[in-house]
């Protein structure tokens, strides 16, 4: 691996990594053990707690973070997605606070948390390899998040990059248990396709065919290749994606500002200001920090239609 990023890389560098350790971590509250619906599978379902099915809904669903947030303190320590959820949970927190003691204590949570996602999920291996060995990868892919985050790109990226690549390790074991599993296509998805738009490791378009055709559930499917079709510049695919994860959660708002993040790409600063205010009347069950953004993205938008006279 190289020592360091190409330079073309690092400007946005960051901001997909914030994105895709929030997104990975947090589909990682699935499948925690009980009696609740398993939200990939119709077949060969596995078990899911009520509590974190719960916050799968209040997350994914509603896009309500505080709701999720009391729900994964409550979830079964033994599983390794209560980790993960808790590390997704703590990493936002992390973004969005200002003072620097706490901003330094979100972090080490973050860190601690990653830490026992990968411990839980390494017991998990000889009862469940195919969920075991995901997300240990799921553990490293954190790991490298911290490091990143703490260390910076350019100190940090040697050591991040041994966690990514150990992540795929684990990825790739647990392919060998099953390549078609959707739990797996969807996590991998949205891991490869943050590595490709950032690393010459993986293909953006392996990435966008496995959420294309093998992921589960669909909307979470189709929010990954919202994001990877923005990413990748081509706006009229990733509309086409958005509205398809709307139709199933309408009233999300993280796919409403996502929406308005598309249209503005596509020049339409006027039709995102709907989209951006529908995302802001959901601001009690959102964190301060995306608030914050949410908010500051929509005042850049107005500011270009004054200025073009519009």
């Amino acid at each position: 691996m190289p020592a360091q990023l190409p330079l073309r890389f690092k400007p946005t560098f960051n901001r997909r990594l914030q994105f895709a350790s929030a997104a990975i971590v947090s589909l990682s509250l699935w499948a925690s053990p009980s009696l609740a619906k398993d939200p990939f599978r119709t077949a060969n379902a596995k078990p899911i707690s009520d509590r974190t099915e719960a916050a799968f809904k209040s997350l994914f669903e509603q896009g309500d973070y505080i709701t999720a947030d009391k729900y994964a303190q409550q979830a079964d320590p033994s599983d390794p997605l209560t980790h993960a959820l808790r590390a997704s949970l703590s990493y936002i927190k992390w973004q969005g606070e200002r003072d620097d003691s706490q901003k330094a204590a979100q972090l080490d949570q973050f860190r601690a948390n990653a830490a026992e996602t990968r411990q839980t999920a390494d017991s998990l291996v000889a009862k469940d390899p195919l969920r075991g060995n995901l997300y240990q990868a799921v553990g490293h892919f954190l790991q490298s998040a911290y490091i990143f985050s703490k260390d910076g790109t350019v100190k940090g990226t040697p050591q991040a990059l041994n966690e990514i690549q150990q992540a795929f390790k684990y990825l790739d074991k647990a392919e060998k248990v099953d390549a078609s599993d959707p739990e797996l296509n969807l996590l991998r998805g949205y891991i490869d396709l943050f590595v490709s738009l950032n690393l010459p490791f993986s293909s953006p378009t392996d990435a966008i065919n496995r959420l294309d055709k093998y992921a589960s559930p669909r909307y979470l499917a189709y929010r990954g290749l919202a994001l990877g079709y923005r990413d990748l510049n081509q706006p009229a695919k990733a509309l086409a994606a958005v509205d398809s994860a709307l139709k199933a959660t309408p009233n999300n708002p993280d796919v409403l500002y996502l929406k308005a993040q598309i249209l503005v790409r596509q020049g339409d600063n006027r039709g995102s200001l709907a989209y951006f205010d529908k995302a802001l009347t959901k601001q009690k069950q959102l964190p301060p920090g995306l608030i914050k953004q949410i908010t500051k993205e929509r005042i850049r938008a107005q500011n270009r239609l004054v200025n073009a006279g519009q």
